[in-house]
């Protein structure tokens, strides 16, 4: 299993060891004591899994304190452009964003910690999308900023993605007064 730091301290893109051979392939998607020893030593509690098809946004969400989340996200099937959002005050990136392409193909991992904002959008038909959470959901800590800013200026690659109206009507990051 190697990692990869970016730009963003705390986020790290994991990309598995894949054994592949005529049957088809194996790879540990989850080792707790792997992670431990990569210094993700959290404790995951709900899983959760979607299915979107091609240009479809979901994002940016995240959960404020007493109930903030951790996300270990990877697609299962298809292709993403995963995204990443500071919203810890004390960050020297915070307002900043990272983003990675996740696929089928390329099997890789991201780590979002506590503190970020994460939406996806979908590249190709049926994605699925799968993530581990370190909380259970919890509506009254759900929050949202809008998928497009203009003073996050994420790159998305597209203009006109079907999002929900929740999303539509997300804060702009202005507005927004972070708990982190």
């Amino acid at each position: 299993m190697q990692i990869e730091k970016n730009h963003i301290d705390g986020l790290l893109v994991i990309k598995p060891d894949v054994f592949e051979d005529p049957r088809g392939y194996f790879f540990e998607s989850y080792n707790e004591e792997k992670f431990r020893q990569l210094g993700i030593d959290v404790k995951f509690v709900q899983d959760n899994e979607s299915k979107s098809g091609k240009g479809v946004l979901r994002g940016l969400h995240f959960q404020v304190p007493p109930h903030p989340q951790g996300k270990l996200v990877r697609v299962m099937k298809g292709a993403a452009l995963d995204v990443a959002v500071d919203l810890r005050r004390s960050s020297p990136t915070y307002g900043k964003w990272a983003s990675i392409r996740l696929s089928e193909s390329n099997k890789w991992m991201y780590w979002i910690p506590a503190g970020f904002a994460h939406g996806f959008l979908t590249l190709e038909e049926n994605t699925v999308f799968f993530y581990k959470c370190t909380q259970l959901y919890h509506k009254e800590s759900e929050k949202g900023i809008a998928w497009n800013d203009p003073d996050l200026n994420i790159d998305w690659g597209t203009n006109n993605p079907l999002v929900s109206e929740k999303d539509k009507t997300a804060e702009k990051f202005r507005d927004f007064v972070s708990p982190f």
